[in-house]
């Protein structure tokens, strides 16, 4: 599959939350974690476990900076 988004960041999934049409899935990448939600039917044709290894994949026409 060929995608346009060129930010791709694969790490582990540590939490799945079902609701009741979506799923809040959270990843962990070294030490940064990423959260995204997805719909729950998404989530189950994947079949998204906490341990699966997967790649989120992020495009974005904003993106906010901080200064540390």
């Amino acid at each position: 599959m060929a995608l346009s988004a060129r930010n791709r960041i694969t790490g582990k999934i540590e939490e799945i939350e079902f609701g009741g049409v979506v799923a809040h899935v959270t990843l962990r990448a070294g030490n940064f974690v990423i959260e995204s939600v997805i719909t729950k039917r998404s989530a189950e044709e994947l079949n998204l476990k906490v341990g699966d290894t997967v790649t989120a994949v992020i495009k974005s026409t904003e993106v906010m900076l901080e200064k540390n």
